[in-house]
């Protein structure tokens, strides 16, 4: 029998697994009422997904149209706004009978000066969990709603049935599974929706755990926590460490028995007890994603952002020295009043400590993040279309921001890849004057690289740019020609080679790039190509 209900969302890529519309699927007859689960489907696409096609999944999904109301429901994101209302779009086309609602946090703001909310039949802004089901309820069984924006009804969590049952055995084995123990952050952080929280809510830790069981027995073994600050509760963090302790596989054990476990914390918190129970995880098993997003305390200040700088560098140092944790640092370009040289002091703090992954991201206006209230007196200039990003400040030009985007895409190639480990020493070091004299950019940029590694980096990636003219489809042999040609003006070539020989086996690459010629050993056929495991990017980094 066709699905009256359907749930769709287009992920960012096919591992991800959208939390959101399990939850709206496990309450349909929590809060709709008996049956409306029965008649309801969820189906999940990628942004690549050409809109024609999914449109043609959905309708042949739907069923043709028999007269009784059938509904499509999107989970709307600032990554995915494009491709669905394009999809919107052809499925109003086709079957403007069909109703469609909305959700998600790009369609929960300013909804009156959305394209895709104007073409929608209905939009639910903020929590769904209760609002969806009682709607789905109205438009099948009556009374018919009146307003087509419905603000969501935020329940206690205890009157939320929790999702992971939703989860498919193809879920389990093939993808990434996001968890949450809490929702809500009790942070003001301005560039985050969650600043508009009034607190945090903890789920009864009993119910989690149990969940957590049932996953676990199903074989799930890769569990990213999407909790804004898991550390916060200490009490339950502990309690969910030791869940998973109790659940470690024994040494030799099958790969597809590893644990691996994704949490983000906030870096200034990280008492005794906690500690205590992260030192007992072997490697592979924890990634800490930490937000740190700027060290300028001004910065910090006009943003509404609460951190204890001295307590996250010390905090992030004991993680790298006492833990096998993985750990993610996060800072952010194009904050309010954050100029280039703020940022590039930051990162270099930030790269004395030695995070095994430095992400950086450019400000994107989130639509209803406060942050927007800095526009005018900080001269905030954003991309009008997704996702929004800030395209020059009062103290950043749009050259300037232009340059540190290819820079990202070059750090996260050469840096956070862990495909040049020993390569990325020999760069970040001082080049010699005659190599400084070669580069582009300005006397200050110059002399700055003398002492600083972002200054180094950032001339480095001027020079990439101007040799390759792309940051994107650079196959591993042509980064390995390109920084030998780089490298060889200020080291001795045999030294770069064997950097560069190093960096190119430990990465499993299986061609032969110029600049190793002769010294790569013959490689057997490559063997069908395998999944790739959560951990693996972690393993590079530790080598």
């Amino acid at each position: 029998m066709a699905p009256r209900i359907v749930l769709a969302t287009l992920n960012a890529r096919y591992i991800h697994a959208s939390l959101g519309l399990r939850y709206l699927l496990a309450n349909l007859d929590r809060h709709g009422g008996p049956g409306l689960r029965d008649v309801a489907q969820l189906r999940e696409y990628t942004i690549s997904r050409d809109p024609k096609e999914v449109v043609a999944d959905l309708l042949a999904t739907l069923g043709e149209a028999t007269g009784a109301v059938q509904i499509v429901g999107f989970g709307v994101y600032i990554w995915n706004v494009t491709q669905t209302l394009a999809v919107l779009r052809l499925i109003k086309a086709a079957r403007p009978d069909i109703k469609v609602v909305l959700g998600g946090p790009e369609v929960s703001h300013e909804t009156a000066q959305q394209a895709i909310t104007q073409l929608a039949d209905f939009v639910i802004t903020g929590w769904g969990d209760v609002s969806f089901a009682k709607l789905c309820r109205a438009l099948i069984h009556g009374p018919q709603p009146l307003m087509k924006i419905i603000p969501g009804e935020q329940p206690d969590l205890a009157d939320i049935a929790l999702p992971y049952a939703e989860y498919s055995e193809t879920d389990l084995a093939h993808r990434l599974l996001y968890v949450e123990a809490s929702r809500g952050c009790p942070f003001k952080c301005e560039f985050c929706l969650s600043s508009l929280d009034k607190t945090a809510w903890a789920f009864e830790l009993e119910r989690v755990l149990t969940e957590l069981e049932a996953l676990y027995q199903r074989g799930a073994r890769n569990f990213k926590f999407v909790d804004r600050t898991f550390n916060l509760k200490v009490e339950h963090s502990v309690r969910i460490l030791q869940f998973f302790l109790d659940r470690l596989p024994a040494a030799g054990a099958p790969a597809n028995e590893q644990l691996f476990l994704h949490f983000e914390v906030i870096p200034d918190h990280l008492p005794d007890r906690l500690k205590a129970m992260l030192l007992q995880f072997p490697p592979g098993v924890l990634q800490l994603e930490v937000g740190v997003q700027s060290f300028n305390a001004e910065v910090q200040h006009t943003i509404s952002r609460r951190q204890d700088n001295a307590a996250s560098e010390a905090n992030l140092r004991w993680l790298l020295t006492h833990s096998h944790a993985h750990i993610h640092a996060d800072l952010i370009f194009g904050l309010p009043g954050e100029t280039l040289a703020s940022f590039a002091e930051g990162f270099d703090r930030l790269l004395v400590i030695g995070p095994h992954e430095i992400q950086l991201g450019v400000l994107k206006r989130l639509r209803g993040a406060p942050v927007a209230r800095h526009t005018e007196v900080h001269g905030m200039v954003y991309d009008p279309e997704p996702p929004y990003t800030v395209q020059h400040t009062g103290v950043v030009d749009a050259d300037t921001v232009l340059h540190f985007t290819r820079l990202v895409r070059y750090w996260d190639l050469l840096a956070n890849s862990g495909r040049f480990a020993q390569t990325l020493v020999l760069l970040l070091q001082t080049p010699p004057a005659e190599v400084m004299g070669a580069l582009g950019g300005t006397e200050a940029e110059k002399a700055a690289a003398q002492t600083s590694p972002f200054w180094r980096f950032w001339l480095l990636s001027d020079w990439l740019w101007q040799r390759l003219g792309s940051t994107h489809q650079l196959t591993p042999e042509l980064l390995v020609d390109t920084l030998f040609a780089y490298l060889s003006q200020s080291l001795p070539p045999e030294s770069v080679r064997q950097a560069l020989l190093a960096d190119y086996l430990s990465s499993g690459a299986r061609a032969n790039p110029q600049a190793l010629q002769g010294l790569l050993p013959r490689q057997p056929p490559a063997p069908a190509k395998a999944a790739r495991t959560l951990a693996a990017r972690q393993e590079r980094h530790r080598v």
